[in-house]
């Protein structure tokens, strides 16, 4: 049985590219494609488009087969509301902290969202996708990824095309590094991936800038990618499984209020 693998490299911005460049070494190294998730805005230094060598870096990548995709805008924890207690405890324990879209309305979400992208139009990509920090969405934030110029969006356990809203079922699987417990999870996600490829279904795998710092992690990592290569498992980006899952032949025209936004953000102040 032929399986898909989808390989995604989180939290890529100027702050993590020494160790983006690390894992797409790893990649390359085997002709396999990634996804790789821009964190767009000021998250631990500058912003993308202040980063002259990363949008090279990146342009690289794509020309390579790998695909950019929007990760937030800068990380930042979202200011809570009465209600929102619960979910935000979830994302402090999911992203320890770093729950940007976990509890944001509409109009906080569309805003942040837009900024994002408008950075990564300036800097020459043109994103099809988001994947929320920790994969923690406010029903506010579904809201506003429909009304922009992207195709899909993605949950820990499934992917989901904006356009027709159905769901593509394939789980993520991701370490926990910097846990006592770390070493235990890299021997579980190896048992859980390997059981999925024996099985033939389909795999997503999450790699974090901070894989790199636990030898065990990485490790895992790299065994679980080359039992997918021994089974023949067809590695793809998250577009290229969207589009093969589910065919789109006709563009649909995006809402205006996608337009307003990048306006009213001028150049990305």
């Amino acid at each position: 049985m032929t399986c898909t693998m989808i390989v995604s490299i989180h939290d890529v911005a100027p702050a993590t590219w020494d160790q983006t460049r690390s894992w797409l070494a790893h990649l390359d190294e085997r002709g396999l494609p990634a996804t790789l998730l821009v964190v767009a805005g000021p998250w631990r230094g500058p912003r993308l488009d202040q980063a002259g060598d990363v949008i090279e870096g990146l342009h690289t990548a794509c020309s390579a087969g790998h695909e950019i995709s929007l990760h937030g805008w800068d990380h930042a924890a979202a200011p809570l509301g009465r209600h929102q207690v619960m979910r935000s405890g979830l994302a402090q324990i999911r992203v320890r902290g770093c729950g940007e879209f976990a509890t944001l309305d509409r109009a906080a979400a569309l805003r942040r969202l837009a900024r994002g992208l408008e950075v990564l139009h300036r800097s020459g990509f043109t994103p099809t996708g988001f994947t929320p920090p920790g994969w923690l969405a406010s029903p506010g934030t579904l809201e506003a990824m429909r009304s922009l110029p992207l195709r899909y969006t993605t949950s820990q356990w499934a992917i989901r095309d904006l356009r027709t809203w159905r769901r593509i079922k394939i789980p993520a699987l991701s370490h926990r590094p910097g846990s006592s417990l770390a070493g235990v999870g890299a021997r579980s996600l190896l048992a859980i991936g390997r059981h999925r490829l024996d099985t033939g279904r389909a795999l997503r795998l999450a790699l974090h800038p901070d894989d790199l710092h636990d030898r065990r992690l990485v490790n895992a990592t790299l065994a679980l990618i080359e039992i997918g290569l021994d089974k023949g498992a067809r590695f793809m980006t998250y577009d290229a499984a969207v589009r093969r899952r589910i065919p789109i032949h006709v563009e649909e025209p995006h809402s205006p209020e996608w337009l307003d936004t990048l306006e009213a953000l001028g150049s990305g102040r």
